[in-house]
């Protein structure tokens, strides 16, 4: 069976361009704007060279009423479905009470949480870097999803902690 990686985090903080990483694809369709993403997404994905599924989630806004309620429903479903959550969060924006709300629910999840700070590129982010510690989630990995800088070295760090699947 293949490991699921579920892709959480805010609106617009770059779970899709991850997503088009992962699957090497642009099946997630990428705007500068929030909630363009409201389903779970399911894509083929490679952690390295093993196979992988990866799912694309709309964006946690913390007051989930509304379509915003239901949309939250379909991310915590995708969480309850993978074996592993990669929580993004915007290196440009820093950590807020969205993302604090959001790790505190992913803690309790009991599934193996992987926080990566995005948008990195050209960025001296040394305070972000330290408020991501107060997340309770452990060190983040630092990535720019939409040029691939860091994502090796994330998943690298993924594939050490969960099982993959057998290549034939």
């Amino acid at each position: 069976m293949l490991p699921v990686i579920a892709l959480v985090g805010r609106p617009n903080v770059g779970k899709s361009t991850l997503f088009n990483q992962l699957t090497r694809s642009r099946d997630a369709l990428v705007a500068d704007y929030p909630g363009l993403t409201r389903d779970r997404q399911y894509g083929n994905g490679k952690l390295g060279d093993s196979p992988c599924l990866v799912i694309d989630t709309g964006g946690l806004v913390g007051d989930e009423q509304g379509l915003a309620g239901l949309m939250a429903d379909q991310v915590w479903l995708a969480v309850e479905e993978a074996d592993a959550v990669v929580f993004l969060l915007d290196a440009r924006d820093g950590i807020n009470l969205s993302d604090e709300q959001i790790a505190s629910r992913l803690r309790r999840s009991g599934k193996p949480i992987y926080p990566v700070l995005n948008k990195m590129d050209g960025m001296d982010a040394g305070a972000v870097i330290a408020d991501s510690w107060a997340l309770g989630l452990g060190e983040a990995a630092h990535i720019a999803a939409a040029r691939g800088s860091g994502v090796k070295t994330l998943v690298n760090r993924v594939l050490a902690e969960i099982p993959v699947a057998e290549t034939a």
